[in-house]
């Protein structure tokens, strides 16, 4: 009888251990993400870069204008929170989401010697963005493949959707560790977070970079 007690014992310690470890299973698969960028920010300032990613195309099919309000995640040096801080006007706010509390710090910087008042600097955390409001459009530029669990951060992104809100990832083909990830992968991920895919689009960069535009489901 006692024997009896410890198999069942052993065998429900067994399941519970084997619960834990896929709990603890990274939500990518097991795909490799690059390291979050801490180094110089004024390199995402580089000239030209408007005309490259073509931003204000972007902007224009995320649907962002004036008293619109906006997330974005993985701001860095706040090059893009700018430009839609200016498109969304007085009315609007631009959340700049950051992990690094550098990054934060020089955004809130940047906001104010450019005189935007419509800049919300939010340090978020790797999973979950933190946002205080419902924005309506969201773009993760040249993000996404640093993000260690995008599942988990897009689902918890989920709550602070307006209605009708849509979300970009701007990102380039990659293994995951070289500063890109598989357009696939990434509308996988997507689906799996409760998003469907609204649009594609390969005019940023030339093309060497792809613009992925979601919708809940």
């Amino acid at each position: 009888m006692v024997k009896r007690l410890f198999l069942v014992g052993f065998l429900v310690f067994q399941l519970a251990s084997a619960r834990s470890q896929v709990a603890a299973v990274p939500d990518t698969e097991n795909r490799k993400t690059s390291t979050p960028y801490t180094g110089d920010l004024s390199i995402f300032d580089s000239p030209g870069r408007d005309e490259r990613l073509q931003i204000d195309r972007v902007m224009n099919i995320l649907g962002i204008s004036s008293g619109k309000s906006v997330a974005d995640i993985g701001a860095g040096s706040g090059w893009f929170t700018v430009r839609a801080a200016k498109r969304v006007g007085n009315n609007g706010v631009v959340y700049a989401v950051d992990i690094n509390p550098d990054a934060i710090q020089y955004i809130a910087s940047r906001a104010k010697k450019e005189n935007l008042h419509n800049v919300k600097p939010t340090l978020g955390k790797p999973d979950d963005p933190l946002l205080p409001a419902k924005v309506d459009a969201v773009l993760l530029l040249k993000t996404y493949h640093e993000v260690a669990q995008p599942i988990t951060l897009l689902r918890n992104l989920r709550a602070s959707l307006a209605p009708g809100a849509r979300v970009g990832v701007i990102d380039r083909n990659g293994n995951g560790e070289n500063h890109g990830v598989a357009k696939d992968i990434v509308i996988r991920e997507a689906n799996q977070a409760g998003y469907r895919l609204l649009e594609q689009y390969d005019f940023v960069k030339d093309g060497m970079d792809y613009f992925l535009v979601f919708g809940t489901k």
